[in-house]
């Protein structure tokens, strides 16, 4: 039997942050895993990242929800997985937008049935989001709650960016809000994959049928192709006016004086610039609620 474990959240909470410890992790153990990732766009950001773990066999599934249109491809990139690696532990990471009792139904085919032993949902909630969760829309944040809701154990994020207050009151609420999931607090989603497997192993009940349907929720993605090198600075002035719609940006933004684009994400009015050492394509992905017309406009010669 190989293991099985979803991480859900939502958008820019740190669930790939916790893939790549607890692959790390698992690997110190001696087991081997393997990693289906679930993307929104149509390009991939966050498994370059993953595939940095070397020897690490990984599956993604692009454009659609895992738990939406992606079923069938689901069970086509984990019967791959099972074929043509020897694995031990598979995670899975869904996009933002997945409600995660669908999430899981779409893992358990008949396929495969006798071969994953599904461990439950662990889910990552952003402490600071929790807070201001009121200033989403309605679908956006029932979709939140949903996730928090269903999870096997909560991974409570960003604990850093809260007062001891803050945090006292976001765990007591979180406890009331989903009794039966254990909380451990975080700080770049750094818990060691020993706990969870322990913690997990404890609960006996996983939900088997979907309770809501993501498949009509207002979120979308876009992609925005960058044709020239921007500045810095006035790029950044450009997230910082976005709308609060805006949940996740993530992508390989050219920048003046660079050699190779740098690795760009946002999430939650926070950037995050990384240096990238080869020639990667200069495309970024947005994902939220009205971003059809969303485009980077570069300064006039004047402002410039």
């Amino acid at each position: 039997m190989t293991d099985v474990y979803l991480l859900s959240g939502f958008l820019g909470s740190g669930k790939t942050s916790l893939l790549v410890n607890l692959i790390q992790h698992i690997r110190e153990q001696g087991l081997k895993p393997a990693v289906l990732m679930n993307e929104f766009g149509a390009i991939s950001i966050d498994s370059d990242t993953v595939g940095d773990s070397k020897d690490v066999p990984l599956k993604e599934l692009l454009n659609g929800c895992i738990c939406c249109t992606g079923s069938e491809k689901t069970e086509a990139q984990l019967q791959g997985l099972l074929e043509e690696y020897e694995v031990d532990v598979i995670l899975i990471e869904t996009t933002g937008a997945a409600h995660p009792v669908e999430a899981l139904d779409a893992v358990y085919s008949p396929l495969f049935a006798d071969r994953l032993d599904v461990k439950g949902i662990v889910t990552v909630a952003d402490a600071k989001r929790w807070i201001e969760r009121h200033t989403m829309s309605p679908q956006i944040r029932a979709l939140f709650m949903e996730q928090i809701k269903h999870a096997h154990l909560l991974v409570l994020n960003k604990t850093d960016l809260l007062t001891e207050s803050q945090l006292a009151t976001v765990s007591m609420e979180l406890a009331n809000f989903n009794e039966n999931a254990p909380i451990i607090q975080t700080s770049n989603a750094q818990v060691s994959f020993a706990y969870i497997e322990e913690t997990l192993q404890k609960l006996q009940h996983l939900p088997t049928k979907p309770i809501i349907s993501g498949k009509n929720l207002p979120l979308s993605s876009k992609l925005i192709v960058l044709e020239k090198p921007v500045q810095k600075e006035h790029f950044e002035q450009w997230v910082k006016a976005l709308p609060d719609t805006v949940y996740r940006m993530k992508g390989y933004v050219p920048v003046e004086g660079a050699s190779h684009p740098f690795l760009f994400q946002y999430a939650y009015g926070m950037v995050n610039w990384l240096p990238e050492y080869v020639k990667m394509d200069p495309s970024l992905v947005v994902i939220g609620e009205g971003i059809k017309d969303l485009e980077y406009v570069y300064p006039s010669s004047k402002q410039s």
